[in-house]
């Protein structure tokens, strides 16, 4: 065989196998019923591994074009272009070819690991389950009857649960709004891939911020979406970034999260906020604002929101009940412009025909009840309590070798760890000391960082995890 694969290529070694001996037998050069080299001698000519090897024989068999038999090789099929032949997907090649990009594989181990219920999670964004408004459902199920129809809702979602929500904007955070520019989603999750999916499309530059969540997701790549970053730091982002990425790559959109990012922990400074609205006005750039966090700021007090501040409906601003009341619920929603919100509309009914009629129910009553004010009182002080536990840790346990910014509010602490440490180590250091994070890494291009979240945990888990996480830390320095 004179043939060999091209290491630098793009295409997998044993797909390039695959391809060779696919266009082999349709020139006739491997004739059918021949028998194709064993693993181990192709792998040597080949110069590749014989994990290699199989892979790309594994393929072929799955296609139906060669028989592999348990002490007589590999075989080109008798019946290669018989259309009786029995064939098996390959399955494989499905799931590597889907558009939709899958998770980063780090992304997936963390998930697969903080199931395990000796591990302490300081990786999930989520609140405990202790401070969900479970007894407040209960009381609300107990007293109140249900007698909503159980069939396809209207499209935006429960016109009575899109009243309430614009009644709970105006009083909590200054948003005027009518039910007819609110569409109710499946989280905020669900929320931005459908502006994705509808509002933008292949080849379009947006700005995100850098690190961010948004960073993290693979809907903007799945599109087709140029993405562009926007550093933050303890005062957001600063709009003369945006200016000079907008000259140079003409920015259709800007995805913000203003209060308690999403690393960080960082507050968007009122000025920076009221011009990267003018800015917005100038190049006619709309805005989305992610705004999970600003009711849990430990002091009570509410920055005032972007979608406040627009009075040229720049902004389409997304919120959810997911890191304030219940991430089960899944309950979030999009305040736009009529025509914006009844073309995302029309793509989540394609998806889903409409939200799931009984949890608007719950969170429209619980939304428009008193249990609603207590219940934020006490996740303001909670959180507190919890964000004190860790950064108290973290000074006691790591001697001040961690550096961190505080935050006022929200369920994230940013972390700056010794560059020379790899946090992908570190990470698997802790695991084995049965604690988890996120590396810095995966939201953005910063090196030497990691993200604790402090929500989900109670006060002394979180304690106990940052003294585990210590241990990893000294065994690498």
């Amino acid at each position: 065989m004179v043939w060999k694969p091209d290491r630098n290529a793009k295409t997998p070694i044993y797909k390039q196998i695959v391809e060779y001996i696919e266009l082999g037998i349709s020139s006739g050069e491997f004739s059918a019923d021949s028998v194709l080299p064993s693993e181990r001698n192709l792998a040597k000519e080949l110069d590749v591994n014989r994990s290699t090897i199989v892979a790309a024989y594994e393929e072929l068999q799955s296609l139906g074009i060669v028989e592999r038999k348990k002490g007589s090789g590999t075989r080109v099929s008798t019946d290669i272009w018989g259309i009786s032949r029995k064939r098996i997907p390959n399955w494989g090649r499905y799931v590597e070819d889907g558009s939709f990009l899958p998770n980063l594989p780090l992304v997936q181990r963390i998930r697969s690991e903080v199931q395990k219920n000796d591990l302490i999670n300081l990786a999930s964004g989520e609140l405990s389950s202790d401070l969900m408004p479970t007894d407040q459902f209960r009381q609300i199920l107990s007293n109140q009857p249900f007698l909503e129809n159980l069939g396809y809702d209207h499209p935006q979602g429960n016109e009575v649960l899109r009243d309430t929500i614009s009644t709970h904007v105006k009083e909590y955070k200054n948003i005027h709004t009518s039910p007819s520019s609110i569409l109710i989603t499946s989280g905020a999750q669900q929320a931005l891939h459908l502006i994705v999916e509808c509002l933008l499309k292949r080849g379009d530059a947006v700005a995100i911020e850098d690190p961010s969540y948004c960073y993290s997701l693979p809907v903007f790549q799945s599109a087709g979406i140029r993405t562009f970053l926007l550093p933050v730091d303890e005062h957001g982002i600063n709009p003369d970034d945006l200016i000079a990425l907008h000259k140079k790559h003409r920015i259709r959109m800007v995805f913000l999260n203003p209060d308690y990012q999403n690393p960080t922990g960082s507050i968007l400074h009122l000025s920076r906020r009221k011009r990267i609205l003018e800015l917005s006005t100038e190049f006619g750039i709309p805005i989305i604002e992610d705004d999970p966090y600003s009711l849990t700021s430990y002091n009570g007090e509410v920055n005032p929101t972007l979608k406040s501040l627009d009075t040229n409906g720049n902004v389409l601003y997304i919120s959810s009940l997911s890191k304030i009341v219940a991430s089960g619920l899944r309950i979030g929603w999009i305040i736009g412009p009529p025509q914006v919100i009844q073309r995302l509309a029309d793509a989540k009914q394609q998806v889903d025909f409409g939200h799931s009629v009984f949890p608007q129910w719950v969170a429209s009553q619980f939304l428009g009840s008193e249990h609603f004010t207590n219940h934020i009182d006490m996740i303001r002080s909670q959180l507190k309590l919890r964000k004190d536990v860790i950064t108290s840790s973290l000074k006691e346990f790591t001697c001040n070798q961690v550096d961190f910014y505080s935050p006022q509010g929200g369920i994230h602490l940013w972390c700056r760890v010794n560059p020379s440490i790899n946090e992908y180590q570190l990470l698997e250091e802790s695991i084995k000391n049965g604690v988890a994070f996120v590396p810095g890494s995966i939201f953005g291009s910063k090196k030497g960082y990691i993200r604790f979240t402090f929500g989900r945990g109670e006060p002394k888990d979180i304690s106990k995890g940052i003294l585990r996480f210590a241990e990893a830390l000294r065994s690498l320095r």
